[in-house]
């Protein structure tokens, strides 16, 4: 027993950072997930089809993660399995996301979205801003914002792809580990500080539904942001704005060809967080902070592991993350 568990901890060291950093998220998604379900299960009168949907959810990650670590652990030099690799860790943390998004006041009920509203009006003389921007609502405007809203993640996949084709792989290694890490310190900032978005904490003051005279795009966006007024909990920090914020950034260090078109998307999106009622004004600021914390702190993280695996004798074959500054 106890050599098996040797061999267990010296196939955990041989992981990437990103890949343990999975693992330890996702015992207690897990947990919070059964949790939640429970809890519509014994109460009647509440449903949430997509916290419902988390145990589909969290069965597919497990049985990809066995897949995955099996050809890790038996199978690692297959071709297609490395690209595999580069890109699971990304795909783990949305599944990550998409149950704990959606559950976090099962672990902490201490809302803060009335505290955040305040922020809001106390930075516009009194005005809450998802209120003041009523005045704007055009069927048109909300369509091509929600498609903005809805789309955030294929600038950010055009990019790494790109430099992934072009071999880039110590920039394509910064960009994917410094969004992994965006996303997994973004869940804990949201468990901290559990927020419902403005559109269910503000509802009795908006007097225009936005939606009215939009075109089925609109309807789409609207139906993949609703879930129940007790499970969402996930507006503290905006991790839109926060993957945004990151994507422009590395557009314009690595491929600033890619910055400019990606620009007008990424300032769409950005507005589309308070236009369409799906955040406060400090969630953005907040975003911008995780993003800008992520990218200083993420080639630290991946140093720190690398030593630590040094001292084992386990040498990454990685590439390792390129330091703030480095091209």
């Amino acid at each position: 027993m106890t050599n098996h568990l040797k061999a267990l901890g010296r196939r955990i060291q041989g992981l990437r950072i990103e890949e343990v950093i999975f693992l330890v998220f996702l015992i207690p998604s897990l947990i919070i997930t059964l949790r939640a379900n429970w809890y519509f299960y014994t109460t009647p009168g509440e449903r949430s089809v997509k916290v419902e949907g988390g145990l589909w959810r969290i069965g597919i990650t497990i049985v990809l993660l066995l897949v995955f670590y099996w050809f890790l652990w038996y199978r690692p030099d297959k071709r297609m399995f490395r690209f595999i690799r580069d890109i699971a860790p990304f795909l783990f943390a949305i599944l990550i996301y998409t149950n704990l998004h959606d559950t976090i006041h099962f672990v902490n009920p201490h809302d803060v979205h009335y505290q955040l509203n305040a922020i809001d009006e106390w930075m516009f003389s009194g005005i809450s801003p998802t209120v003041w921007a009523e005045r704007f609502y055009r069927p048109w405007l909300t369509d091509w914002l929600s498609f903005a809203y809805m789309n955030y993640f294929w600038i950010t996949v055009i990019l790494v792809l790109v430099l992934y084709f072009k071999k880039e792989h110590r920039q394509f290694r910064t960009i994917m580990l410094t969004m992994i890490l965006c996303y997994y310190f973004g869940y804990l900032l949201y468990i901290i500080f559990p927020a419902a978005p403005p559109r269910l904490a503000l509802a009795d003051q908006y007097t225009i539904n936005i939606y009215k005279g939009t075109s089925l795009l609109s309807d789409g966006a609207r139906a993949l942001v609703h879930i129940s007024a007790s499970s969402a909990r996930g507006a503290f920090p905006s991790l839109h704005c926060a993957i945004t914020f990151m994507t422009l950034g590395m557009a314009w260090r690595f491929h600033r060809a890619l910055f400019w078109p990606f620009l007008p998307i990424g300032i769409s999106l950005i507005t589309a967080t308070v236009y369409l009622r799906h955040h406060y004004v400090i969630d953005i600021i907040a975003g911008l902070a995780l993003c800008v914390f992520a990218w200083y702190v993420t080639p630290y993280l991946d140093r720190w592991w690398r030593n630590c695996q040094k001292q084992q004798g386990i040498f990454s074959k990685s590439p390792p993350v390129l330091k703030p500054g480095e091209k």
